[in-house]
């Protein structure tokens, strides 16, 4: 990319500038310094965030996403870096506009010249469509959309618009990796393979039926066919929405996948951690990286905070499984309530919260399946700022009030935290099962330091 000469003048000041702010306050201990650099940057040089980005050698690949954006980012990178190849990436989770400037000018020189060949940026689903026409991608990678956070997002449809519209307009270099299990996301890369512009569509998805769930989840996002609005027939559904399906009135119907589920492992616990595996692989394998060297990383993968990610604390295993919505704490409890059949894990801490970070609606939580949970037994102690919405949940899901899990409430986290260890037996782990920013207080207690 060429940059004149007074374009370079303004980056350079917006460069040390954003540079200087980031000494600052991590020399005083002020913060992680993962959104302001980038805001003063920004403000300084409106078209940062493309100048930077152009830079990169071989493109940026973005990940967005619900639920997912960050394990899959993570190991995305590792694969990378396990090649060789350098690559810049906001692994701190900053992920809305700021914090992507923030990422690049962290790597960039005095003089604005960014070195790296691969860029991964896990962004907001909400702000694909400002930043998609300023990174101008060389992957963009869907993992899914489910309902999140509506006083934020609004509908998964509208979301699902916003994105094409966003992708549509690109040059056709741009390649969509995207869930082919996702109704709304297979029709979305369908979409994309026509038009003035059609864009390279690969999908990523599960062949096998024995991880079908026994049922569709009652608070299922759309089951609707996209193209035509009739039900879709679903010979089986792996998590929430995603499965096999067809529509009985019109020619939709799952798109092929690019690579068997059955031919590769998966990093960490959970269905949903599957697909994230796959939707890295799909990739990698559109970038030419060998599988030796794919399976040798998902082999020695290490969890990103807080997601699937176990720590010891006072001599006892902990694992922690952030969730944020209905369909991901379904997935976490189908994966801890396989470890308890398995006669581990009888002991789980929930924790709700509602701040900013994670929707300050709690009602989805009534959307969560929690009664086999609660009726298989074991104890569930409750805690965060919203404790008492979750303990009602726990206790209404209950069949028989004298049977089921036994059911603590603790206000404090520390305290709960200490009671759920102390019920923890030395050969078993415990789940914790926080909401976003929960996720950050547990750790914070648990590993004694901040992330954000």
């Amino acid at each position: 990319m060429q940059i004149n000469l007074l374009d370079r003048i303004r980056l350079g000041i917006a460069v040390f500038a954003a540079k200087t702010i980031t000494s600052t306050i991590r020399t005083f201990k002020l913060g992680a310094a993962s959104v302001l650099p980038g805001t003063i940057g920004k403000r300084l040089h409106p078209q940062i965030l493309t100048m930077l980005s152009q830079q990169i050698k071989y493109g940026v690949i973005v990940v967005a996403g619900t639920n997912g954006k960050t394990t899959t980012s993570l190991l995305l990178r590792d694969i990378l870096e396990k090649d060789g190849w350098k690559v810049v990436h906001n692994e701190a989770g900053a992920n809305l506009v700021n914090g992507l400037i923030t990422t690049l000018l962290e790597n960039t020189s005095l003089t604005g010249k960014l070195k790296a060949d691969y860029g991964i940026l896990e962004v907001d689903e909400n702000v694909i469509p400002i930043v998609i026409p300023q990174l101008k991608p060389k992957y963009v990678l869907a993992l899914n959309l489910f309902r999140d956070q509506l006083d934020r997002y609004g509908e998964v449809d509208t979301i699902t618009y916003r994105w094409g519209k966003a992708i549509a307009a690109l040059d056709g270099d741009t390649i969509l990796v995207t869930n082919g299990d996702d109704p709304a996301l297979a029709h979305l890369g369908q979409q994309l393979t026509t038009g003035d512009k059609p864009k390279q569509v690969k999908y990523f998805g599960l062949s096998e039926p024995e991880l079908y769930l026994d049922e569709i989840p009652h608070a299922v996002d759309s089951i609707y066919c996209p193209s035509c609005g009739t039900a879709l027939e679903y010979k089986g559904v792996y998590l929430s929405h995603q499965g096999d399906f067809d529509c009985p009135k019109c020619d939709f119907t799952k798109s092929k996948l690019s690579i068997d589920s059955k031919e590769w492992p998966q990093v960490l616990i959970g269905v949903y951690n599957k697909y994230n595996t796959l939707a890295a692989i799909t990739v990698m394998e559109s970038i030419g990286i060998s599988k030796s060297v794919i399976l040798d990383t998902i082999g020695n993968f290490q969890a990103a905070f807080g997601r699937s990610e176990e720590l010891v604390y006072n001599g006892k295993k902990v694992r922690i499984l952030l969730t944020k919505n209905p369909a991901s704490m379904n997935e976490t409890i189908r994966a801890v309530s396989q470890v308890k059949q398995a006669g581990n894990g009888a002991v789980s801490l929930m924790v709700l919260n509602d701040r900013t970070p994670d929707g300050t609606d709690v009602s989805w939580i009534w959307d969560v399946d929690t009664e086999k949970f609660v009726n298989s037994g074991g104890t569930i102690v409750v805690s965060g700022d919203r404790v008492y919405d979750m303990a009602l949940r726990l206790e209404y899901s209950k069949i028989d009030r004298d049977k089921g899990c036994k059911i603590i409430v603790k206000e404090d986290l520390k305290d709960a935290i200490d009671t759920a260890l102390e019920l923890t037996a030395t050969t078993e782990t415990l789940h914790i099962i926080p909401t976003y920013s929960a996720m950050l207080d547990v750790r914070e207690i648990l590993t004694g330091k901040k992330i954000l």
